[in-house]
């Protein structure tokens, strides 16, 4: 059984997180298994990142590298080859370059909120996503996340990040653009409020009445970004 692990194991790549079940052995040998990979890791062939979770590790002249977040968190938001979330937050802004803060707390998006957890140096938060989660969907959601997380995002200022956000819509196409609009129905008043204000802000001959009427003129949502860069936010009662 020992060679039929170490030959699997050779076989991934670096920074592939592996479990017991992703060897080809009968599911009444798993312990055996995962007694033998925690007897790899005290030998220093490979590295634990959470119980029953292990990689190989890339190695750089600054040192071992953990795996990337997909690989960290890839239980949590696939199942049987389809998502059940996606990689949010801090992540995403990062990514979307509105910030080059590098996160050590993964948010993932899921339909059901969990309790936060540990793995290796991450700690693992979730929160919860109203639509339905899609391959498709899911550059969009993040997207909208970062209008919903719009004043948690650090290192910059409310205008640099409006900016930013303004050029990532421009790049939608028009498909994409109605399905922002439905997604957006399911987020909370600032955000509509938000995408409202930025899709006008693109084109003024925009389609986005159903977003105003979804919210309500006693409210308002303080974003600090400035008239110039937002010019039509005091009708979607942003300040």
């Amino acid at each position: 059984m020992i060679d039929i692990i170490i030959n699997t194991i050779n076989r991934f790549p670096l920074g592939f997180v592996f479990t017991s079940s992703d060897f080809n052995i009968e599911v009444n040998k798993k312990k055996m298994v995962n007694k033998l990979l925690n007897d790899l890791v005290v030998q220093g062939k490979i590295k634990r990142l959470s119980k029953g979770r292990f990689y190989k590790p890339k190695l750089t002249e600054f040192g071992e590298l953990l795996p990337d977040e997909y690989q960290i968190v890839k239980d949590l938001i696939e199942k049987n080859g389809k998502p059940i979330g996606y990689i949010t937050g801090f992540s995403i802004f990062n990514q979307f370059g509105l910030t080059t803060q590098v996160p050590a707390t993964i948010r993932i998006a899921i339909k059901k909120e969990k309790n936060s957890i540990k793995r290796g140096m991450y700690r693992i938060s979730f929160t919860k996503q109203e639509n339905n989660i899609t391959k498709d969907n899911i550059c969009l959601l993040q997207l909208l996340d970062c209008l919903r997380f719009f004043k948690e995002i650090p290192d910059t200022f409310p205008d640099q990040a409006c900016k930013r956000l303004l050029y990532l819509l421009k790049k939608l196409n028009i498909e994409q653009i109605n399905t922002i609009k439905k997604l957006v129905l399911k987020y909370n008043p600032s955000t509509i409020a938000l995408l409202g204000a930025l899709l006008e802000t693109i084109n003024p001959d925009e389609d986005i009445q159903l977003l105003h009427n979804k919210l309500n003129p006693m409210s308002s949502f303080k974003l600090y970004i400035s008239k110039d860069i937002l010019p039509t936010q005091k009708k979607w009662y942003i300040k």
